[in-house]
């Protein structure tokens, strides 16, 4: 995959995150086919891209308990 110009994403913490602020996750849902993921603690490195496909049915096995605690 080619690279992705991240530097205007808007962020939004997962709903997944931990709510005391230690294991943050953020996403941006500003790209079309791609899902770009960040650590919320170091917003200045690096973001792993998902294929949108990809992340929604990661979220949905999330949701649906299929992927264990």
């Amino acid at each position: 995959m080619r690279g992705i110009d991240l530097s205007a994403a808007s962020w939004r913490k997962s709903s997944y995150s931990n709510s005391d602020g230690g294991e943050c996750v953020e996403v941006s849902d500003d790209f079309a086919d791609v899902v770009p993921v960040r650590d919320s603690k170091v917003p200045n490195g690096p973001a792993l891209v998902f294929p949108g496909g990809g992340w929604a049915s990661f979220v949905s096995a999330l949701r649906g308990g299929q992927l264990g605690a």
